[in-house]
């Protein structure tokens, strides 16, 4: 009879061996229904040299090939090999291979199963070298994610409840001196505060963290266009501005309190703080009201249909729709991005953080805060965002920011020119006079 290889052989070499049997044909077997070794009845781990059988008859397959074993049955030739009494008559058991389809052909010879055994483990470590080059968030990353997420769900409340305590929208031709009527509990609240305060050092520490949203103040943010395009504006029909000036002004205090929860903001003096939030307030609140932006009727929806603004309402503002045709253009491609919330907050960071703001002193610590929530975002989007969305994802949100400075510049505008008239600056508060009362250059 034939005896067994050594013990000393390597232990995995049958089942590297194995793998050169036919693969499972799919869909022929049931993944639930327990496989059966066609040989002993044991049960079957897959198709070894052509059929489906044990891990044990499998090796007894391949050594007996390998050493060209001549067996011969002690009883008639007829045996039946069963789990137990497989070893008790190998010429039958090696009959029984045959017979359910095992061939000789597929076994490998000691220098192909080497090669192969040497395949598969230069395969296991380039996949290993290529899932340590790959970049994972960090711990500290993570931590910078989440808070922001924290922050952003602190001062963007998804029910817009606050809307409420605005100026009424008043919409269509009525007069602006109806709205103006209304009391606001937002415009009461920055009455009493001296407006040239609004973002000295000691109002702005104490401005409000509390739990709001603010959405369509991008819209609020552009008034009208600079000189001439300005005069076609029939300004006495200006019946939206209250409601819109409030919704803005609530929104620059939300901006302030998500920035002041930005790792590394409050490192920063209070005068590059200030600066930074006067000359991104108008782009993180375009940023935020993309949440409530629907592409299906292109208007901002926040809540009920009171506060349902699309762009007719904002032209009853004092906007142009010169303005606002790019800025419902960016306001569609953003919402296209199918921006994750964590690359949103981090778009928002990014945005407030920019070293190149007007009046910023100190660049440097403000570009390496830039740079941290830069790098968490580009790993972000490698670690977390699948294909095909992620493809050039990081280059169109630098983008997006580059399309804010441009919107920014002309809202701002817009918002001076609505400033210099004492029946419309009436209507706007204190701290939208404040954010936007100075030249951006």
């Amino acid at each position: 009879s034939c005896k067994y290889l050594p013990a000393s052989a390597p232990p995995d070499m049958e089942t590297v061996a194995a793998s050169t049997s036919l693969p499972d044909p799919a869909g022929e077997f049931d993944r639930n229904v327990p496989r059966i070794c066609g040989v002993c009845g044991d049960r079957a781990t897959g198709f070894h040299f052509n059929a489906m059988t044990c891990e044990g008859c499998k090796g007894f397959f391949r050594r007996s090939m390998k050493r060209k074993a001549m067996f011969t049955c002690p009883f008639n030739g007829d045996c039946k090999i069963t789990k137990d009494n497989r070893r008790h008559c190998q010429a039958c058991r090696l009959k029984r291979c045959v017979d359910i389809g095992m061939m000789k052909e597929f076994i490998l010879t000691d220098e192909e199963v080497q090669r192969k055994r040497e395949m598969i483990m230069k395969r296991k470590e380039e996949e290993a070298l290529k899932e340590s080059l790959k970049p994972k968030l960090s711990e500290e990353q993570q931590k910078v994610i989440d808070i922001l997420l924290e922050a952003h769900h602190k001062t963007y409340d998804p029910t817009y409840s606050d809307f409420t305590k605005f100026r009424p929208p008043v919409r269509g031709k009525s007069s602006s001196r109806v709205a103006a009527r209304s009391s606001s509990m937002l415009t009461q609240d920055f009455s009493s505060e001296d407006s040239t305060d609004v973002f000295g050092s000691d109002a702005f520490s104490a401005f409000p963290e509390s739990v709001e949203p603010q959405m369509f103040s991008n819209l609020v943010l552009s008034e009208e266009n600079d000189e001439s395009s300005s005069m076609n504006i029939e300004f006495s029909h200006l019946s939206m501005l209250p409601h819109l000036a409030d919704l803005v002004s609530y929104s620059i205090q939300k901006v302030i309190g998500f920035a002041k929860m930005i790792p590394g903001f409050r490192d920063l003096t209070a005068e590059d703080q200030i600066a930074l939030l006067k000359s991104s307030a108008i782009e993180v609140i375009m940023l935020r009201s993309n949440q409530s932006f629907i592409l299906e009727d292109m208007s901002w929806t926040c809540g009920s249909t009171d506060f349902k603004y699309r762009v007719s309402d904002v032209t009853q503002a004092g906007h142009s729709m010169d303005l606002l045709e790019p800025l419902v253009k960016f306001q569609v491609g953003l919402k296209k991005l199918n921006l994750h919330e964590e690359e949103h907050v981090l778009l928002m960071a990014i945005c407030i953080l920019s070293p190149d703001r007007p009046g910023v002193q100190d660049t440097s610590l403000v570009e390496s805060i830039q740079d941290r929530l830069s790098d968490i975002l580009q790993t972000y989007i490698r670690c977390r965002h699948p294909p095909p969305g992620s493809r050039l994802l990081y280059a169109k949100m630098i983008q997006k920011l580059a399309d804010l400075r441009s919107l920014n510049e002309e809202h701002s505008k817009q918002y001076r020119c609505l400033s210099f008239q004492p029946e419309h600056s009436m209507q706007l508060t204190p701290l939208v006079l404040e954010v936007f009362g100075n030249e951006i250059s």
